[in-house]
């Protein structure tokens, strides 16, 4: 059973739905005794980065997920989910991420550009990992977001460009993270939450 993770500031039913089509079981809940029990961990997440922060403390779900993705549970985080991954955030103030994966997040600095980064852009392959075993260099994804995560290399499996490279798809061993939303990117974002689900 795959546990969505609901404290506020998710979009929780278009992840379930998806999941769902694709034939895995799956529970929204803010229950960290679920999230103990389940077989893996979505944390979605739009909004700000403090804010979600503060609800995941408030209702003692940050050290739940710690815990399970620290003993080796698979978690995919999506969008403002993705960005909680990392060790530090700056929007608004700087604020304590989840620190499972290396690195900070920022805001996009593309002055000739639009922000948010909004729509449908190419990702390329960076550094293969489970989850893009399906995918394709010049696939497209759905993105919205003005902030972008800023890590090694090594950590990031796609990447899109933005007037730089933005980070799209990052891991760290059973941590994986998602800056587009597969949720609403058709057959490709179907892919990679399929080979989650196969994870």
């Amino acid at each position: 059973m795959i546990a969505v993770i609901d404290y506020g500031a998710g979009n929780l039913f278009s992840v379930h739905n998806a999941l769902k089509f694709l034939g895995f079981e799956n529970r929204v809940t803010a229950d960290p005794g679920v999230l103990r029990a389940a077989d893996k961990l979505i944390l979605p997440g739009v909004g700000a980065f403090p804010d979600a922060m503060n609800r995941l403390r408030q209702a003692g779900l940050d050290q739940a997920i710690r815990s399970e993705a620290l003993s080796g549970k698979p978690l995919l985080g999506i969008c403002l989910g993705m960005q909680l991954l990392f060790e530090k955030g700056y929007e608004f103030e700087e604020t304590e991420g989840l620190s499972l994966i290396d690195g900070y997040v920022d805001k996009i600095l593309a002055p000739a550009l639009k922000i948010p980064h909004m729509g449908w852009d190419e990702v390329e392959i960076v550094n293969p990992s489970p989850l893009t075993a399906d995918i394709n260099s010049g696939d497209r994804v759905y993105f919205v977001h003005s902030y972008k995560a800023v890590t090694a290399v090594s950590n990031i499996n796609l990447a899109t460009q933005y007037g730089q490279l933005v980070p799209a798809l990052v891991s760290r061993d059973n941590v994986h993270g998602a800056q587009f939303h597969p949720e609403k990117s058709g057959g490709v974002g179907l892919k990679i939450l399929n080979a989650f689900g196969e994870l």
